[in-house]
């Protein structure tokens, strides 16, 4: 695979992401029915009693009480909607875009999620490389979004593309990191209505 051109991260806004995200935003960003969609899917595909890395965590993390993991950790750019998320045990502000690398060991989780955010990442390869890394062997790491965004945050190549091109997107970062297989994806039925819901996903390589 050749290397992204550098302008295709690019974005509207380049001010520090911290200056943006200084302000909680404690809404949801996709309606009940895709909210009800994700945590079906998470359902179906995380490991119960894990230990799962919440990638760009915010106030809720959409994980159905069923799973009930023995640990979730957020990643994410404001302290204050994270400490409101009853789903995450603890939490680290950092800032991906800056510093790919995760402040954890190697092989700390079960699996990991990354949930409507996937668009804002400016070194997603390095990123989806370093979860990797702190994945156990066959862990699934599930990436999901839908049609919305903050423009002035959300990288250039993502504003540019279709929801299907997207999709091509997030599995051509699996690809590249090089540490992911059994890429797969998955969209919400038109039927259903409401927001839609996009899901890719992989299983690490280990």
């Amino acid at each position: 695979m050749t290397d992204f051109p550098a302008e295709y991260f690019s974005r509207q806004d380049s001010s520090d992401d911290a200056l943006f995200y200084q302000v909680a935003r404690k809404v949801v960003h996709i309606d009940d029915g895709a909210i009800k969609a994700l945590s079906d899917q998470f359902s179906a595909l995380l490991p119960k009693n894990a230990v799962i890395l919440d990638l760009m965590s915010s106030w809720r993390s959409h994980l159905p009480p069923q799973l009930k993991p023995t640990r979730v950790v957020g990643l994410g750019m404001n302290a204050e909607e994270m400490a409101d998320n009853p789903a995450l045990t603890e939490y680290v502000v950092h800032n991906l875009n800056k510093n790919p690398n995760l402040p954890f060991e190697d092989g700390e989780f079960d699996a990991a999620i990354c949930t409507v955010s996937v668009q804002y990442l400016q070194r997603p390869i390095e990123v989806f490389r370093e979860v990797g890394r702190v994945c156990k062997p066959g862990a699934p790491f599930i990436v999901s979004f839908s049609n919305r965004c903050f423009p002035t945050k959300a990288v250039a190549v993502w504003l540019s593309t279709t929801d299907n091109q997207h999709m091509a997107l997030v599995a051509r970062y699996f690809e590249d990191a090089g540490n992911w297989s059994d890429i797969r994806a998955w969209a919400k039925p038109r039927k259903i209505g409401g927001d839609p819901l996009y899901l890719v996903w992989a299983k690490h390589k280990g």
